[in-house]
């Protein structure tokens, strides 16, 4: 009787066969290679066939039982068709070559071919897939649940457990990652301010705080027309108040506060005092992560950092945390202008009292950060020694010969960025 079926029947019901392996095989791999992130954005965005993937993905073991399930019955279903057709035809003598060619055939056109194209184009091929899987899942599910439940207690003697939740989140390191590879997608600037703010949990107040040395503020012991003239002339909001020396610190004071005396000639001692505020406090070591939170708990804008014994080491605002983020506040192009200049053959002379995160965020340079905050740490740190002026030495891979030094400080040095690492004077991210 089956030498009656027409010739045209098997070949129509081999290609069917042949076209469900390929579309098992090619919807497996697209669905797995799609990207969680942009699924989860379209299923937001209200698009069904995202919904239907994301909700499948959720239990990928049963997915896959399934795919499985259809893509070995078909591939039996074609062998056994195609060992009948040759049987019938060719006899036994061909058995053996038909075989090979169907797994040639079977090679081809439903497994590498389906599956490049899937991985190329996830989303053409995973998104329609869906609408046929998540019916046929709730028809087969028993048997699926079956195969599972036999797959897992073979996994479980093995000592393999299948992880629990959500296993697409992205640690810091590999969501920079994620960002820096954003191309086009993300604009320059949004990515540098995106990975500013991955790093605030890395960076301490001690990388960005104005040293102690460079604290400028209103010395009580000086003569009190000095005081007035000062006020006059600074250009901050803040400044700290101090008898003599930093360590004998008075208060915070907000020129806003008293400027309005001093224009009508009507700022004393004593109405700077009574305009003075308690100074905040924040140990060294805090980072600037945490130190934003406790600006913002705590209303404050300016802290000193202190070290373990209670002295200050520093001072830091909230600006000096935010341009960790967006970069340099000031618009002027020149910001850098009094700590970097330029010479002719390429190198440049770098006041060495320069914190190493503003040159290699202002410079586009690469200097390490991991230890001393300024370049005179560095380099001091590096030769374990005070250097003389005229000394050469390579911090990274960037030589510095220093040139003033004097009082066990560095003052000023020349840097020869290596090739490639040029940059340009004041530009911001």
């Amino acid at each position: 009787m089956t030498d009656d079926v027409p010739l045209g029947l098997f070949g129509g019901l081999f290609l069917l066969l042949l076209f469900l392996s390929a579309f098992f095989s090619s919807t497996e791999t697209a669905l797995m290679s799609l990207n969680r992130y942009r699924l989860r954005h379209l299923s937001r965005s209200g698009h069904r066939g995202a919904r239907l993937a994301e909700a499948l993905l959720r239990q990928p073991d049963r997915l896959i039982g399934l795919i499985l399930l259809g893509n070995n019955l078909v591939n039996v279903g074609a062998a056994s068709l195609v060992s009948w057709f040759t049987l019938r035809l060719y006899g036994e003598a061909w058995l053996a070559a038909s075989g090979f060619l169907l797994t040639l055939v079977l090679l081809i056109f439903a497994e590498v071919a389906p599956k490049t194209i899937a991985a190329l184009h996830p989303e053409r091929l995973a998104l329609p897939a869906a609408f046929v899987y998540y019916p046929l899942l709730k028809v087969t599910y028993p048997i699926v649940w079956f195969i599972n439940l036999l797959a897992n207690s073979v996994l479980r003697v093995l000592g393999i457990k299948p992880p629990d939740g959500d296993g697409t989140a992205l640690t810091r390191e590999e969501l920079k990652t994620v960002i820096a590879e954003a191309g086009a997608m993300v604009p320059r600037r949004h990515r540098r301010m995106l990975l500013g703010v991955l790093d605030l949990e890395n960076t301490t107040v001690d990388d960005v705080m104005v040293p102690r040395q460079e604290i400028v503020g209103i010395d009580l012991d000086d003569p009190w027309e000095q005081n007035a003239a000062f006020v006059g002339d600074i250009e901050v909001s803040r400044v700290p108040v101090y008898n003599g020396d930093i360590d004998n610190l008075v208060g915070v004071v907000r020129l806003r506060r008293v400027v309005p005396r001093l224009a009508n000639n009507t700022l004393t001692r004593e109405a700077l005092l009574a305009a003075t505020r308690e100074p905040y406090f924040t140990p060294e070591g805090t980072s600037l992560n945490g130190q934003l939170l406790n600006f913002r708990n705590t209303g404050q804008r300016l802290a000193f950092v202190v070290d373990e014994y209670g002295d200050i080491q520093g001072l830091v605002t909230v600006e000096d945390i935010l341009k960790q983020i967006v970069g340099e506040l000031s618009q002027n192009v020149s910001v850098l202008s009094n700590q970097v200049q330029e010479e002719a053959d390429d190198s440049y002379i770098v006041d060495a009292s320069t914190s190493v995160r503003v040159l290699n965020r202002m410079m586009n340079w690469h200097l390490p950060t991991a230890g001393p905050t300024t370049l005179n740490g560095i380099i001091i740190e590096q030769l374990q020694n005070f250097p003389e002026p005229g000394t050469d030495v390579t911090v990274g891979d960037y030589p510095i010969q220093i040139l003033d030094a004097s009082h066990n400080v560095i003052k000023t040095v020349r840097v020869k960025p290596p090739v490639g690492r040029s940059a340009e004077v004041g530009k911001i991210l």
